[in-house]
């Protein structure tokens, strides 16, 4: 079988993830496939198989097929495009730049190539190459500031630090670029040496983003190297008090107060160059760009493996796209001398977690505790695999050794005693529970999950009903499209037979919630209430099928049997929160 070759395309920033074709499923293979099953496979077999891995995020086994076809297709467009992209997001740089080469034969003016080359240049130190593939680079708002800032690396690499900030200040373009314009142009001036100029540059990013760790460690270095340590270490305490206990904040504390004396954030080109591709790649992936953030991020690592954050940021970016082993990987491979290690360990029992190994992210987690009983992340992470996996007994037990931690609880700590309530409502503790609740809205009032939670325990067992509607008519203000709050709301007029008002708000649950059995159940309930018996039948019928668990299907058989006034007759009523409300718990 042959292939037509395709025109190369010339994918800007805002168009890469079509390019790379990939989808939201669960991985179609564990690893990549071994090199015997792909030399028995057709080139047509290999390119199915390549599209269906790239579809499924499985960059490895993309990558694994699009090596074999290249080889048998080295000229082809559309292989050699694919084959690139996909290396890319796999981290396979090392061979992605010998591929950047040919397409740029076939297409001079492919722009993701261009700056892959460019960035290949500036690793090996040659800098004028490496400009002349980067201006090439860039069209479109990330790419122009990608390719600039790099540009500006290069000029420094080359002696012309001035020539380099003189880049940068010359980018127009959104709001947004200008905490990255100063940024840059203070790293380059502190590199070169120029200490006041630097100061007044990275004081200005600091002054337009002052909750990125990045620019407050690079003002905050600044200040310790040019004689101002009370400076430096009140830079990092503001940073705390918003993001509190940040390790590499600690430990740059603990470094500069034992006299020692703080690097620049970036010495040398790569290093700069890699810092602006993670800054960018860290930006893009909190906003919803994943595959172009992730190549950004892999492109960064393969310029400074030593970057402090690379690998963190990769294993997040990769758990938000439900790659779950590539995040434990990366968990695993931050190194034990690294202040990140403790919350790395944390992450990667939460991951493990999220993956369906409980009993690996439970071991993991308490090995972490067991080294360090006072860490609250690491109790708080515990206790949080110990409730999603219904172990709530013991999660309360562990969300009181946090408590017992506090010397005074503040705002920060609501979710502990929420974590706590819930877990003490789930074993049927509920003067407990509600101690805890109430304490978590004492904490931050104004915080929906717990409005929702509360109001709807007091309902749902007949108590505090005004009180109880309230808080839930609160929660619902504050996310007016959450289904789940909403059909707390639906629930609380139910209880106070207000049922055409019932009626109204749960068929905005259902709709904002189809398939959830609880909000149908519901619903079915108040149809019934209201006359329209064959509708709730049908609802009943509808929860029954989305396979509730055993207690609440008996009840729904039940109904679906005899109806409802029936059921109420011959079942004890129960009341119990409802799962949709644990769901929603915020915690």
């Amino acid at each position: 079988m042959t292939f037509r070759r395709l025109p190369l395309r010339r994918p800007a920033a805002a168009a890469f993830a079509a390019l790379l074709a990939f989808g939201a499923g669960a991985p179609a293979f564990a690893e990549a496939p071994p090199a015997s099953v792909i030399a028995r496979t057709s080139p047509a077999g290999n390119y199915l198989a390549a599209r269906l891995a790239g579809a499924e995020r499985d960059t490895a086994a993309a990558a694994a097929y699009y090596r074999a076809l290249v080889r048998v297709f080295p000229r082809n467009g559309e292989i050699l495009e694919r084959a690139f992209l996909t290396l890319l997001a796999d981290g396979s740089i090392d061979e992605a730049v010998p591929l950047a080469k040919r397409i740029v034969e076939i297409d001079p003016e492919h722009r993701l190539s261009r700056l892959v080359l460019g960035i290949a240049a500036i690793k090996a130190k040659k800098y004028t190459t490496a400009r002349s593939n980067l201006r090439r680079a860039g069209q479109g708002a990330i790419s122009e500031m990608s390719a600039t800032l790099l540009v500006a690396w290069t000029q420094f690499g080359a002696g012309d630090a001035k020539g380099g900030v003189a880049t940068i200040d010359a980018l127009q373009g959104p709001e947004w670029y200008a905490a990255f314009k100063d940024f840059h142009a203070g790293l380059i001036l502190d590199a070169s040496g120029s200490r006041k100029d630097a100061g007044k540059r990275l004081e200005e990013a600091l002054k337009i983003d002052s909750r990125t760790l990045r620019v407050v460690d690079a003002y905050a270095r600044w200040a310790a190297r040019n004689g101002d340590k009370k400076l430096a270490i009140a830079t990092y305490e503001q940073f705390d008090k918003v993001l509190p206990n940040d390790p590499l904040v600690e430990r740059s504390i603990s470094e500069i107060e034992a006299g020692k004396t703080l690097p620049p954030l970036a010495g040398n080109p790569s290093q700069g160059a890699a810092e602006a591709l993670y800054g960018l790649g860290a930006a893009l992936g909190r906003q919803g760009g994943e595959d172009l953030a992730l190549v950004y991020l892999q492109l960064a690592r393969w310029l400074d493996p030593s970057h402090p954050l690379i690998e963190i940021t990769l294993a997040d970016l990769f758990e938000n796209m439900k790659k779950y082993d590539e995040a434990i990987a990366l968990f695993r491979s931050v190194p034990a001398n690294s202040p990140l290690k403790a919350s790395a360990e944390i992450q990667l029992g939460l991951a493990l977690e999220r993956s369906d190994r409980f009993g690996e992210a439970r071991t993991a987690l308490e090995a972490v505790v067991a080294k360090n009983p006072k860490d609250l992340q690491a109790l708080s992470a515990l206790g949080e695999v110990l409730r999603a996996n219904e172990k709530y007994a013991e999660a309360a037990e562990v969300y009181t050794k946090a408590i017992n931690l506090l010397q005074a609880p503040t705002a920060s700590n609501w979710d502990l005693f929420f974590s706590r309530g819930t877990s003490y409502e789930r074993t049927k503790q509920w003067a407990k529970s509600e101690a805890d609740l109430k304490k978590a809205l004492e904490l931050r009032p104004d915080t929906p999950a717990v409005m929702n939670y509360l109001g709807y325990s007091w309902v749902d067992q007949g108590v505090n009903l005004d009180d109880g509607l309230d808080l839930i008519r609160k929660a619902v203000t504050l996310r007016p499209d959450d289904g789940y709050y909403i059909d707390s709301l639906g629930w609380a007029y139910y209880r106070l037979k207000r049922y055409d008002d019932a009626v109204r708000e749960l068929e905005r649950a259902v709709e904002l919630k189809p398939d959830e059995a609880v909000i149908n159940d519901h619903l079915g309930d108040a149809y019934w209430q209201v006359g329209r018996r064959l509708e709730a039948r049908f609802k009943w019928n509808h929860a029954r099928d989305m396979k509730p668990d055993a207690v609440e299907l008996a009840k729904i058989e039940r109904k679906i049997a005899v109806g409802l006034d029936e059921a109420e007759k011959t079942t004890p009523e129960q009341p119990a929160m409802a799962p949709t409300a644990q769901k929603q718990d915020g915690g």
